[in-house]
């Protein structure tokens, strides 16, 4: 029978990985506890993690530069649209693998704020280059993520800035860099948009042959600005430097201070996070110069933290991936060309889209809802629970994947049902089945309580799917 860590370790680990599963327990056991387990993950390069960095080479073209991407597409042996493809089913498949577990969250946490969706025509290009860049910054300093996020041809290209010059700035990312990513609506006005957009000028991509990154400076505006607080005399042609200044200013903010507070307090706390914590997670913010990993520290020693179990539902990625893990499905690597393509690997991708999303397929700026409301319809429920059924079956998708045998999931030859169903909970969602779940199980199964159930009894011969999903399909596993 797997041992349980303590409700509060379940919840520090589960806010900050895809799923407690055995295996991350005893990860966590091996730490010397949770909160030791979590400053480990703090530092992710001292985490070897070979299983899921070999996932990526399974695409070649996730390491391919923009000119080689472009004239692949160009010459129709490649789509952007399949290169995106494979990049959403990379970061699947890595989240399920990775022992990189809170790296893996906060990178996604980050790619969503400075969204630049994956269905774009030309950002394609760039787009596995600018997660690998907000990846290598998750649990920095936000000043440098920053700077490297607005400069990379990627936003740049989504957010229209490659076709923004002197004679005719466009405002889409000087408008998207106040209200979006840093200081937030009513700390700027139309007057400073229009100087934020024109102090980007000159940062731009080869849009027709090479698609590299270069910084244009016949197409910089030159001439004094000021964007609130900050002035310059943008007197060269040369505006790199004016644009390093004003990302530092911006990031150091008290607005964007309590921007990226809000963000982490509503993604691992509630969506209405106490206004003391976002002060408090502000200040430490500023206190540390922009870095990240002291507002982690101190947003999970907050009350606010301890009292918010079960208080965040999974979106279908989360959900996905937690499924996955808790089964202990295990993926292989998907053949090329069209017999691959109906392999898990490829498959899975189908399989989030069909319960409301694909990573990072949201189209507008803002990125995708981190808020329970987005997540909590009756349609994604009753999407969720076709997933799990199929999952627990191993209906779908059947080549390319592992799934444990109906048996195997006894936990010794003659069990009784109640004691059954307590090992799964254990085993799924890592905490005691409760006399409610226990009952939940009866009704989908049939079976008493006090049941004997044995490898030829039906329910392991016919029905063990059924019992694996009233787990899948409860509360405890559709919330962080």
């Amino acid at each position: 029978m797997p041992d349980l860590l303590s409700p509060a370790a379940r919840h520090l680990v589960g806010r900050f990985s895809y799923g407690v599963t055995p295996a991350l327990a005893r990860d966590v056991r091996r730490a010397g506890g949770a909160r030791e387990w979590f400053e480990r993950q703090l530092e992710p390069g001292s985490i070897r993690d070979g299983a899921a960095d070999r996932v990526r080479g399974w695409w070649p073209s996730l390491d391919r530069g923009p000119t080689e991407l472009w004239k692949r597409q160009d010459k129709e042996i490649e789509g952007g649209w399949e290169v995106m493809a494979d990049y959403q089913r990379w970061v699947l498949l890595r989240r399920m693998h990775s022992r990189r577990q809170l790296h893996e969250v906060m990178t996604e946490l980050w790619e969503h704020h400075f969204n630049v969706p994956v269905n774009g025509d030309a950002q394609f290009t760039w787009r596995a280059d600018y997660g690998d860049v907000i990846r290598r910054h998750a649990l920095g300093r936000f000043d440098e993520l920053l700077r490297e996020v607005v400069t990379h041809p990627a936003l740049l290209i989504s957010l229209d800035n490659v076709s923004s010059t002197k004679e005719f700035p466009n405002e889409n990312l000087g408008r998207e860099l106040l209200e979006l990513h840093t200081v937030g609506r009513g700390a700027f006005d139309e007057r400073d948009v229009k100087h934020s957009a024109r102090i980007l000028t000159g940062w731009t991509v080869d849009m027709w042959e090479t698609f590299r990154r270069r910084y244009d400076e016949e197409a910089h505006a030159r001439g004094r600005v000021k964007v609130m607080g900050f002035r310059h005399r943008n007197k060269k042609a040369d505006g790199r430097e004016v644009t390093r200044e004003y990302l530092h200013y911006l990031a150091h903010h008290p607005a964007t201070a309590r921007t990226v507070a809000r963000r982490l307090a509503t993604k691992f706390v509630r969506d209405d996070p106490p206004a003391a914590l976002v002060a408090e997670l502000a200040r430490v913010y500023l206190r540390h110069d922009t870095a990240i990993r002291p507002v982690l520290r101190a947003l999970v020693d907050s009350r606010a933290f301890r009292q918010s179990v079960g208080a965040k539902v999974r979106d279908p990625g989360e959900d996905l991936v937690a499924t996955y893990r808790a089964l202990g499905i295990t993926v292989r690597r998907p053949p090329t060309g069209e017999a691959g393509e109906r392999f898990a690997a490829n498959q899975l991708l189908w399989q989030v889209s069909g319960m409301g999303t694909m990573p990072f397929s949201w189209p507008r700026p803002d990125g995708q809802p981190i808020d329970n409301a987005s997540w909590a319809s009756p349609a994604r429920l009753i999407a969720s629970m076709e997933v799990h059924q199929s999952l627990a079956a191993g209906w779908w998708p059947t080549a390319g994947a592992h799934y444990r045998r109906p048996e195997a999931w006894l936990p010794r030859r003659r069990v009784r049902f109640e004691d059954l169903v307590d090992d799964l909970s254990r085993r799924i969602l890592h905490r005691r089945a409760t006399p409610r779940l226990l009952k939940a199980c009866c009704q989908a199964t049939g079976c008493k309580p006090r049941e004997r159930i044995t490898a030829d009894h039906d329910l392991v011969r016919w029905g063990m799917y059924r019992l694996l999903a009233t787990l899948l399909d409860s509360p405890a596993h559709l919330t962080r």
